[in-house]
Parts: structure tokens; C-alpha cells; sequence
């Protein structure tokens, strides 16, 4: 197998279901809108892929190819943008819908009256212990939305960023030129959400279990691709 270097913190192997498996991060340089993400991952994926191997890719960097990250010098908040994120819960690993510029994002995305109903049903509903409900009621993957990090690589560190458009035709697209499965992922610290499969076969569990410790690398690492291969 070629030399691959695991990001700082991680292992190239993991063991799912007594199987082990390869999780091998690969360099790109950094993404635009003016990228072609199935030319990505031709240009950097193709030449490592043997028989049998996965491409899970960022959703951060589809959503970027496609255009759907916005400088926040360029997003106005409106009020009430302004006041639901006063009830979001801020995570130390990543900004979600806890900053005026993603909540404005995600009102645009899914609508004012979803969001506002999907407010008052998590509001209702948090007294009885009951997580993701706002996301669950709003769906669209607004989960994926992330904003401005200091630790997220320039130029993105002043960004906001809504999830990607299609992303299982996306992973379709990109089989059909590289001939093997793809998923796209939204994976952090915190938890992994599974947002595009080229095949409805490969299952949440699978992608959790081989991707629990986030191998991926999207700030100063540049690895926003990684092949899984078992062993």
C-alpha cells in the first residue's frame, strides 16, 4: 500500500465490525467556486484507487464548488435571524446556526415559517430531553451549515457556508467518472452526518463506524478527500 500520513490526532486504521480498514487522507489544493469537484477528485483521488475502495469527500468542499459560501461582509442578518441565535446552543467544534450570518443562511434556505415552527417545536420539546429536534423539523440539511471558525483555513475563516445541493446526485456523478462509491460527509469532533451515497446500500452505520474519529483534515491539512479501503 502507498505511504499515506494520518492527520495530527488521527490513525490511518480503524476496526468496524472486526474488519479493518484504511482511512487515507489526500491533499487537494484549496477549493473555490471555480472548482469542478468530479475534476478534483479524478485529479487527486484516481491515481491511488484500487479495487474495492470508497471515496468519502467533505461536504464543506462541495458546497464550496458549488458556490454556496458567502463572504459575512456580505450577508445582512435580519431581526429575527438576529434573535433566534440568542437559543442556539454554541458547540466548541464548529459554529452551526450560532452566529447572525448562518441563521440568516438557513432562514433563506428553508423559509421563514419553517424555520420559526421548527423554533417552537424544539422549544416545546426541550423540557422532555429531546435533541435535533430543530434540524429534524426543518430538514434540508440545515446541519450542514457552518460559519467563520479561527481555525478554519483563509479564505473561509470569514465565510458562511449552506450544506450542498443535490448531494446524492452529486456522489452519483462522481462514481460515474472514477467507478467507485463515494459519500459525501459532514464529519467533526462531535458526531458524523451523512449527507450523499452514490448507493443507498452503504448504510449511516458504516460511515460512522469507519469515520467516528474524523480522519479528515480541512484546515491547515488540506484533506478534505480521503479513500477507505479494508484490509
Amino acid at each position: 500500500m502507498e505511504s499515506f500520513t494520518p492527520n495530527e490526532g488521527k490513525q490511518i486504521e480503524i476496526e468496524y465490525e472486526g474488519a479493518r480498514y484504511a482511512r487515507l487522507p489526500i491533499k487537494t489544493h484549496i477549493v473555490t467556486d471555480k472548482d469542478n469537484i468530479v475534476q478534483m477528485a479524478k485529479q487527486y483521488v484516481m491515481p491511488h484507487l484500487q479495487s474495492g475502495d470508497m471515496l468519502f469527500i467533505s461536504e464543506r468542499i462541495v458546497a464550496i464548488s458549488q458556490g454556496r459560501a458567502y463572504p459575512i461582509k456580505d450577508i445582512k442578518p435580519s431581526r429575527m435571524a438576529n434573535f433566534l441565535v440568542k437559543y442556539v446552543h454554541k458547540s466548541p467544534y464548529g459554529i452551526g446556526l450560532g452566529s447572525p450570518w448562518t441563521m440568516e443562511l438557513a432562514i433563506r434556505e428553508a423559509g421563514f415559517v419553517r424555520i420559526l415552527f421548527a423554533a417552537f417545536v424544539s422549544a416545546v420539546t426541550k423540557p422532555f430531553g429531546m435533541k435535533g429536534v430543530f434540524y429534524n423539523v426543518v430538514g434540508k440539511n440545515i446541519n450542514a451549515i457552518d460559519g467563520p471558525c479561527s481555525y478554519t483555513l483563509p479564505p473561509y475563516n470569514e465565510y458562511a457556508k449552506l450544506g450542498p445541493k443535490d448531494p446524492d446526485k452529486v456522489a452519483r456523478q462522481i462514481k460515474e467518472e472514477i467507478k467507485c462509491e463515494v459519500v459525501i460527509i459532514d464529519a467533526n469532533d462531535l458526531g458524523v452526518n451523512v449527507l450523499g451515497r452514490s448507493d443507498k446500500m452503504i448504510t449511516d452505520a458504516f460511515c460512522y463506524g469507519v469515520f467516528r474519529d474524523n480522519p479528515l483534515g480541512q484546515s491547515k491539512e488540506q484533506t478534505p478527500l480521503c479513500i477507505v479501503r479494508k484490509l
